[in-house]
């Protein structure tokens, strides 16, 4: 992994919600890690990417999509990777956005909110 890969992490399907969500083809997944200890809520786009509970999913959370570790260097989300090699090859759903805030919960827990946007590379 290149020092751009800030968190792998295989989860868990553990519950989808439709009904939760205010946005028509948008899916609500909970996911839980193999050890329990960390729960990630992810919205995603049901006409891109269809999960079922059970299902095993691999997230990774990375500052760049260059294979190298480099900047996008004001690249659009969407010109990344076009015509040449990406991260997002290894993936068959890619979300592009910025954390915008954390937040504190009870005891250790820590919310981190990303606002992104969708692409099937």
């Amino acid at each position: 992994m290149s020092d751009a890969n800030l968190y792998s992490e295989t989860f868990k399907v553990t519950e989808t919600d439709a009904a939760d969500t205010k946005y028509d083809r948008v899916l609500r997944l909970t996911l839980l890690n193999d050890s329990g200890d960390t729960e990630m809520k992810l919205d995603v786009n049901s006409e891109l990417l269809q999960c079922n509970i059970g299902e095993r999913v691999q997230v990774l959370l990375s500052s760049t999509l260059s294979l190298d570790g480099s900047k996008d260097d004001g690249k659009g989300w969407r010109d990344v990777g076009r015509g040449e090699p990406s991260v997002a090859d290894d993936y068959d759903y890619v979300c592009h956005g910025k954390v915008y805030r954390f937040d504190e919960g009870k005891g250790d827990k820590l919310y981190v909110k990303i606002n992104a946007k969708d692409f099937v590379p």
